[in-house]
């Protein structure tokens, strides 16, 4: 599916930043042991967080590995279609969204998931949280875009290939894809959920939050 998107994702600017690197003097530098034991322990706490989130991501399928469901194509392709969409404060229709709106929006019509309306409730939706290492199409991005540092005010669905849509805002033009590794989206990235695992097999139902 990636494969098929691509051709369609340009990225409308891409920014590269140059600097010069700052050098320690060498008095001043740690000793090689230290350097390689800190690599080593940055190592062990990715991996065991990697490790943590496989398992409750094996939880919530009954221990069968993830697979791609295809609610996550219908969902991109709807979303797709809607590039352009004018961002409307409040809006949940094709006639103008915000963020949590459109996510809603292409849960509900393609998925038949009824999600909460806003981003602080949506984070908090009972789904298996996914590190950025392991980020599948159809899964939630949630973004601290207004300066409170871990505080939720945005959120985008991931296409693949590092990218996702999002309806961003009036002055950027709505519906749009950018990249999650431009340094602005980078920066503000808190967490991603992957709401489809919970996704019901035939009949609407409503996805709570955690009290």
């Amino acid at each position: 599916m990636l494969n098929r998107f691509a051709p369609l994702v340009p990225l409308a600017l891409v920014t590269l930043l140059f600097g010069c690197a700052a050098h320690t003097p060498v008095s001043e530098q740690a000793p090689q042991q230290q350097v390689k034991n800190s690599v080593t322990a940055q190592s062990s706490s990715v991996f065991q967080e990697e490790l943590a989130t496989e398992k409750e991501l094996a939880d919530f399928a009954d221990g069968k590995s993830y697979q791609l469901p295809v609610l996550a194509d219908s969902i991109l392709e709807r979303g797709m279609s809607l590039i352009g969409t004018r961002y409307r404060f409040g809006g949940t229709s094709e006639a103008g969204f915000d963020c949590s709106g459109f996510i809603g929006y292409l849960f509900r019509e393609e998925a038949g998931m009824n999600l909460p309306r806003s981003t602080r409730e949506m984070i908090n939706v009972d789904a298996p949280l996914v590190s950025r290492s392991k980020l599948e199409p159809g899964d939630l991005l949630f973004f601290a875009t207004n300066g409170r540092r871990g505080r939720v005010s945005h959120a985008g669905i991931y296409l693949g290939d590092n990218q996702f849509i999002h309806s961003s805002s009036r002055r950027s033009g709505g519906v749009r894809i950018d990249s999650l590794g431009d340094s602005y989206w980078s920066k503000t990235f808190i967490e991603a959920k992957r709401a489809l695992a919970m996704a019901p097999a035939a009949s609407p139902a409503i996805v709570t939050a955690r009290k």
